[in-house]
């Protein structure tokens, strides 16, 4: 995220990119585009939406419960996979474990009924009578399917308008170009994996931030890491004003040895979804750029503080602001209805330039290629944004 892409984004780009963040967070908030388009938006530009999903059906991708509902590399699936009976505790698992216990009958009956008559979507189980309580009030059959998806009988085949498409995990493995193998990690090698994959997608980071990338528990500790440091399977590293070690990984020595004389330097300005791994882990946007950032959109409107989806502006390798927008695709219009800088952020031209660019190729992203921007703190910071907005229309 130091600069923009060279070129123009390709297919490939797609789980080449998943696999250097190690995961891709789902949501389906769709003011702008949903979260996990949005996030590769951020990386590569401009691309093509249907690549996501064409990737997830050619068995590129594989969804799972990681972080928290994720896309992840088809080669990374099996330590997801193996590491299930360790995430027990995930709300998710817990979740998936109540329900069969409450259903089993219904449960095993839906999946003879897969297995059967092949991959189906919650939408083809009709009900006259209301969904019932429970995850999002969804119906039975969706809560089940869900159940099995988490406890690994069933597995996301495609997507069909964003819905889940079910079916067995063996029929869908057996379909990827290179099936995963059938032996069982250990928890020790699969925890070791995923510490280390954490790391490398941090970058730098310290050790109370790597476990919350891949939902580990226990905590991640120095003591912990001190062998994975001896054995060269990570780099420790002293960085300025932390009062502790820092870790990297050892394919990074590279972007190290930038770093330390100097010679990174950050230039790209983009607007993050509130579930990109930048800033999922509120801790550590906190602790590492001074962020403070709560997701409003399940706060009672009249106590938002800013607004219902709010996108963290990246700027240069800081993150100097939120903006929330709201994408009227039909009316060709991006709306930005708020913006605010942190304290201490000056609107220079460095980054008004950026933000016009980045709005204007957003806005043109999401086809609604006309920007208005409403308000904004400090106050003339909007009216500075749509006339250079304009004369560049």
């Amino acid at each position: 995220m130091l600069r923009d892409p060279s070129r123009k984004a390709r297919p490939s780009d797609i789980p080449a990119a998943i696999a250097r963040m190690g995961m891709l967070q789902i949501d389906t908030i769709n003011v702008v585009a949903r979260s996990p388009y949005f996030v590769l938006f951020s990386r590569l530009g401009a691309y093509r939406l249907e690549w996501l999903e064409d990737a997830l059906a050619t068995g590129l991708l594989a969804e799972c419960w990681a972080h928290e509902a994720c896309f992840v590399a088809a080669a990374d699936y099996r330590y997801h996979r193996d590491f299930r009976q360790s995430r027990a505790g995930h709300w998710a698992h817990r979740s998936a474990s109540k329900t069969y216990a409450q259903a089993r009958g219904d449960m095993d009956a839906l999946l003879l009924r897969v297995r059967e008559n092949g991959p189906m979507r919650a939408s083809d189980f009709e009900r006259d009578m209301p969904a019932t309580k429970g995850w999002w009030g969804w119906k039975p059959e969706k809560r089940w399917l869900e159940a099995w998806f988490a406890m690994g009988g069933l597995m996301v085949s495609r997507r069909d308008r964003f819905q889940r498409v079910y079916d067995l995990a063996e029929r869908v493995l057996a379909g990827w170009p290179v099936p995963p193998p059938t032996s069982v990690l250990s928890d020790e090698a699969i925890r070791s994996h995923f510490i280390g994959d954490s790391v490398r997608a941090l970058g730098v980071t310290r050790a109370r931030w790597i476990a919350d990338y891949c939902r580990l528990t226990p905590r991640v500790t120095d003591d912990e890491l001190a062998p994975m440091v001896a054995r060269g399977e990570l780099l420790q590293v002293a960085v300025d004003g932390w009062d502790g070690p820092g870790y990297a990984h050892p394919s990074q020595v590279d972007l190290l040895a930038d770093g330390a004389r100097s010679a990174l330097r950050a230039t790209k300005t983009a607007l993050l979804s509130p579930f990109d791994p930048i800033v999922w882990d509120r801790a550590r946007a906190l602790d590492l750029f001074d962020f403070e950032y709560t997701l409003e959109c399940y706060t009672p409107e009249p106590k938002r503080r800013f607004g219902y989806f709010v996108l963290p502006i990246l700027h240069r390798g800081r993150l100097v602001g939120r903006l929330d927008a709201k994408a009227h695709r039909q009316e060709g219009r991006f709306q930005v209805k708020g913006i605010w800088l942190e304290d201490g952020v000056e609107a220079d031209d460095a980054l008004m330039v950026g933000l016009v660019r980045t709005l204007r190729a957003c806005a043109a992203w999401h086809g609604a290629p006309r920007v208005v921007v409403d308000r904004s703190e400090p106050r003339g910071l909007a009216t500075g944004l749509n006339r250079m907005l304009a004369r560049e229309t």
